[in-house]
């Protein structure tokens, strides 16, 4: 089993950044691979960026290449999400996820999900 508590939403103007923490409850968490989900108003659920259990190689959305980073400390059971250059399109509740199997990028290879955290971008 595996719990999952994201922090660090908020709101931002476009051009800003924040960093959302994922921390992780239980001694497995070395063997999930980690991902960042995102749900806007009316939109389905939509994959952001992953991370292997040995902290590479990295997965991520068209729409975030280039502007948000996804790291993890084992050592902390964390994972986080570096978001710079939000745009309002940004504006959405960001999930983190653990999971072991495929797929990388959709959201039926996690099994277990944090309760989400707001993000806000204002234009």
């Amino acid at each position: 089993q595996v719990q999952l508590v994201e922090s660090g939403g908020g709101l931002v103007q476009a051009g800003g950044s924040l960093r959302l923490s994922c921390a992780a409850s239980g001694r497995t968490f070395m063997s999930y691979r980690m991902g960042w989900f995102r749900q806007a108003p009316g939109k389905e659920r939509e994959f952001v960026a992953a991370i292997l259990w040995s902290g590479g190689p990295t997965y991520y959305a068209d729409s975030v290449k280039g502007r948000f980073t996804i790291s993890r400390d084992n050592a902390k059971n964390t994972v986080y999400l570096q978001m710079n250059s939000l745009k309002p399109e940004d504006t959405a509740v960001y999930y983190c996820a653990a999971g072991k199997s495929p797929p990388i990028l959709g959201a039926a290879g996690y099994d277990y999900w944090g309760q989400g955290t707001q993000v806000t971008v204002s234009s």
